[in-house]
């Protein structure tokens, strides 16, 4: 069972926080199962995505567009601050 914790993120969209037991079987599966599962998931969800008028799909990718900016600007500073240890 997944077990998740929706909480409000910086930029005030929702974020789906998962559970420390789904969190651990993901560490477990092999990158293969990952991939399988991001591939099945983006399969299944690709309809919903893409429905509505164009105005609506256009505001759904640009709100994704920012999330994806958002976490890489996080991995980027937090890779950053890695290096910057001594």
């Amino acid at each position: 069972m997944l077990l998740r914790l929706t909480v409000a993120g910086p930029s005030g969209y929702n974020r789906v926080m998962l559970s420390k037991e789904t969190l651990d079987a993901y560490r477990r599966m092999t990158p293969g199962e990952r991939l399988a599962l991001a591939l099945r998931m983006t399969e299944e969800n690709t309809p919903a995505l893409l429905e509505g008028p164009p105005a609506l799909v256009a505001r759904r990718f640009e709100m994704l567009q920012r999330e994806n900016d958002a976490r890489n600007r996080n991995i980027l500073a937090a890779m950053a601050r890695t290096k910057a240890r001594p």
